[in-house]
């Protein structure tokens, strides 16, 4: 059985940092925190758990996180973030992979990523991550912020998903897009993608809808990023009530790859927007008709391959005048969100029909 390393970085995480590590030390032969600077009870907590070892911020999360990689001495490396959480179900399933593993097999471990995590428990956004690295490959983080693992060598994926459960502060930090300031044009094209999107987070449009584009003329670009880039860069010109441009953007993505239902979905909301609904129609049942593959690495919103296509089909075919087809489509939401306040509402205006 090969043994596992747990590695974290935290700061003035005393809210959230024992629910994570209750979900997770038994699957752990090792943990390692590295506090950059913690002024609460963060790195008592710590201690109860981990070797704690301390570093000075230097707005880069990577040197953080390799830091505390440096200290890891098991066959592999797993990382969390303290407002992390791993289910049991998932809990089990790492401790079935890591007793069944065979040392030097397998070079990384991809696992979900669930974040919005709704009050019934369902996820709003899915991705796969880098979540469990082979110690001897040397793997290193990249990126100031946003940081990730560029992998290779034998990938395998692992349907344990780690939760993502933020305490939420309606304050927006404005520390990444100072770190993304602060590196001027040493971005790369992963750097230009989420900085575009910080200022666009931070309502300053012009400047995201440049960044936007620079990303999307770099020929390092990622094909998933580019896909979300033209849907944020769509926003940007919604924001700014031009709606065409909008359109027209969001149409240019499909040379970049097959339609996502979140883009599908993107265009049926402008075609409502603009009253046309047989246009918004045609796209909610192309949604409605796509396929998530959240192993691709992209951003999967999940109620785009289900739930919205059919409350969008819903809506229009009342507009339309045809409330059978529209009462169906609210019905076939339910399916999806049985609690949804949309569909009883619509059942509610439905009636008995």
């Amino acid at each position: 059985m090969v043994s596992v390393s747990l590695c974290m970085i935290v700061k003035n995480e005393q809210t959230v940092l024992e629910r994570c590590l209750k979900s997770i030390y038994k699957f752990a032969d090792e943990i390692i925190i590295v506090d950059t600077g913690s002024v609460d009870k963060t790195k008592d907590i710590s201690k109860k758990y981990a070797q704690v070892y301390d570093f000075q911020w230097c707005d880069d999360f990577s040197k953080a996180r390799n830091f505390a990689f440096s200290k890891a001495k098991s066959d592999y490396i797993m990382w969390l973030d303290a407002d992390d959480i791993v289910p049991y179900k998932s809990l089990v399933k790492l401790i079935e992979w890591k007793q069944g593993q065979v040392s030097d097999h397998i070079d990384v471990v991809m696992m979900p990523y669930h974040i919005n995590i709704d009050e019934n428990g369902r996820a709003g956004f899915i991705y796969y991550r880098e979540r469990i690295l082979r110690r001897k490959t040397g793997f290193v983080w990249q990126g100031a912020v946003h940081e990730c693992i560029q992998t290779s060598g034998n990938i395998i994926y692992l349907n344990a998903p780690i939760e993502h459960h933020k305490i939420e502060n309606n304050k927006i930090s404005d520390r990444n897009l100072k770190i993304y300031q602060k590196q001027g044009n040493a971005l790369d094209a992963r750097g230009k993608f989420y900085y575009a999107r910080e200022l666009l987070t931070h309502g300053m449009i012009d400047d995201a809808i440049k960044m936007f584009e620079d990303f999307l003329q770099d020929k390092d670009a990622w094909i998933e990023n580019k896909i979300e880039a033209y849907r944020n860069l769509s926003s940007c010109y919604i924001y700014k009530d031009k709606i065409q441009t909008a359109k027209d953007i969001l149409l240019k993505s499909f040379a970049v790859d097959i339609p996502r239902a979140e883009t599908c979905c993107d265009l049926a909301m402008i075609y409502m927007r603009l009253e046309e609904y047989n246009n918004a129609k045609f796209w909610y049942e192309i949604a409605y008709k796509c396929m998530p593959n959240a192993q691709n690495g992209g951003f999967v919103s999940i109620d785009c391959y289900g739930y919205l296509p059919c409350i969008g089909l819903c809506v229009c075919y009342d507009k339309l005048g045809d409330k059978k087809n529209a009462n169906y489509w609210n019905e076939r939401a339910s399916i999806f969100k049985p609690d949804s306040e949309a569909v009883m509402a619509n059942r509610a205006y439905f009636g008995d029909l």
